[in-house]
């Protein structure tokens, strides 16, 4: 048996050599474009007008007619078109479920990823609520500090009492 001389690696294709490339989505996408297209009261309107010049000239036809009464031509054509559109509007509605599965695993992510960010937001807010309640507002640190006065026996100062009545203005305090 000969040696093998090139030295070429058997698991890698040759480069420079024309090869022929198929896209694998072509055929779905055109049969797709077909099953668009059978589902047209155009297509309708088309095949009726072929039907009914089929079926004039094969009856007005003296001599020459290529189908005769039963039309047995004609109901093989329909049998061929039908045979061929319930497959290709088989592979359409396919790949529809396909798109549809798409879609809806990405709106299910989308709604998990919604889900979570509200269930953060509500714990912050329930943390937040928290915290506030926590926090001393003006009116507790200015009666504390009344309070705070009161004992020392020391008099309140007057801008604690002018800000407490410009508050109890407003209807803040």
């Amino acid at each position: 048996m000969p040696e093998n001389t090139t030295y070429r690696r058997l698991d890698q294709p040759l480069l420079g050599r024309a090869r022929f490339e198929v896209d694998p989505e072509w055929f779905a996408r055109f049969s797709e474009r077909i099953a668009r297209f059978l589902g047209t009261g155009r297509f309708l309107a088309i095949q009726t007008v072929i039907v009914i010049v089929w079926i004039a000239l094969n009856l007005t036809a003296w001599f020459g007619s290529w189908d005769p009464y039963p039309f047995i031509l004609l109901n093989l054509a329909f049998s061929t078109q039908a045979a061929y559109a319930a497959p290709l509007i088989l592979l359409a509605q396919n790949r529809q479920d396909d798109r549809d599965r798409v879609s809806l695993e990405e709106d299910r992510a989308r709604a998990e990823r919604t889900k979570a960010d509200t269930e953060y937001l509500a714990r912050e807010l329930a943390a937040l609520r928290i915290a506030v309640g926590e926090v001393a507002t003006r009116d507790y640190l200015r009666g504390e500090l009344d309070k705070l006065c009161e004992r020392l026996g020391a008099e309140p100062d007057p801008a604690t009492e002018r800000a407490r009545a410009r508050l109890s203005r407003r209807g803040d305090g």
